[in-house]
């Protein structure tokens, strides 16, 4: 996969306050990559870096293989600001006329470009309205549209969904599928956690001026080797047995179902230990974790559980949201 977006060691220092402080990352072409981290973490300033907005102190960038800022690169990419300035007197339809002939798009091209992407983003209708008439979700689609106007072949989309409902917020994600499909790489800067871990490839944690995790979401969200065990009729002495493979992790009684008649007991119980587990456990379904060295060991654990009388619900490697990956992070 070609890399279209490449950093090392990207440095940024306004005065004393350093911004973006050796940043170190690879985008692949096609790819959703989303850029995650917490106010003040530099995300704003590496994106105004990488369109040629803001030039690093140091360290070296690359897009589409050339500097940012080159002319060559500025024709291939869109951009969508954090903080769009939009001309109140303009419409809808005016706005995105004087970016696509920046673009030096003609006028035939322009005018079928224009109707194309305002029905896209769901402003069909509105193409004559003045923009001081929008709403704030609006004029974020208008801002969306502008990002597309040279068909680019990399966007940078600062924020994308702010101000935009539930309804508008969807709709932004099938636009960043369709691009993502057509092989447009989408550079994305969120705060909508749950949104980036349904739309992006992989994805790049920042904290102060550094990526401290990067990575397919699947890789980073897996705890180890550790799966989540559901099942009822788990005693004190089964869960220690579990020991053997692993290391117990959470343990929680998560619902409780009807007493059911018991499942033949461990070899060598004594009965009261066993009247003593039907009474306060047949009935409880517990959750927990174990951490296992390998993934060979598992099914002996079942074989162990189920041989113990316990019935198994289910038995499935542990993923963390993306939100607890990012709150761990940043509690680090």
């Amino acid at each position: 996969m070609p890399t279209l977006i490449e950093t090392t060691a990207l440095r940024k220092t306004f005065g004393t306050t350093v911004a973006v402080d050796g940043l170190t990352l690879a985008v692949g072409q096609g790819e959703v990559f989303g850029f995650l981290g917490p106010n003040g973490a530099g995300k704003t300033t590496t994106v105004k870096m990488l369109v040629g907005l803001v030039h690093p102190t140091a360290g070296d960038a690359l897009v589409l293989g050339r500097r940012p800022g080159d002319p060559a690169v500025m024709g291939r990419i869109g951009f969508l600001p954090e903080h769009f300035r939009f001309p109140p007197w303009l419409t809808a339809a005016d706005f995105l006329d004087v970016h696509s002939r920046l673009y030096g798009l003609p006028a035939r091209e322009r005018q079928t470009r224009i109707s194309e992407l305002l029905g896209r983003v769901g402003l069909a209708d509105r193409a004559r309205s003045r923009l001081g008439e929008f709403s704030k979700g609006m004029l974020q689609r208008v801002g969306l549209a502008q990002a597309l106007l040279n068909d680019p072949a990399l966007v940078f989309l600062d924020e994308p969904t702010s101000g935009l409902d539930p309804v508008g917020r969807h709709e932004v994600r099938d636009l960043i599928r369709e691009l993502r499909a057509a092989g447009v790489t989408v550079f994305l800067n969120s705060h909508f956690l749950s949104e980036v871990e349904v739309t992006c490839d992989r994805v790049a944690i920042v904290k102060r001026g550094q990526v401290v995790r990067s990575g397919a979401l699947d890789e980073l969200t897996r705890v180890g080797l550790e799966v989540e065990i559901r099942a009822a009729g788990l005693t004190p002495e089964l869960i220690a047995g579990l020991a053997q493979w692993g290391a117990v992790g959470e343990v929680q009684t998560v619902d409780h179902r009807p007493p059911t008649t018991s499942h033949d007991p461990l070899p060598g119980a004594p009965q009261s230990e066993i009247a003593i587990r039907d009474s306060q456990f047949a009935d409880a379904v517990t959750r927990l974790t174990l951490s296992v060295a390998s993934e060979e060991v598992i099914p002996a654990a079942a074989q162990w559980l189920v041989a113990g009388g316990a019935q198994l619900y289910s038995l499935a490697p542990r993923r963390l949201s993306l939100e607890e990956l990012f709150m761990r992070v940043m509690a680090e």
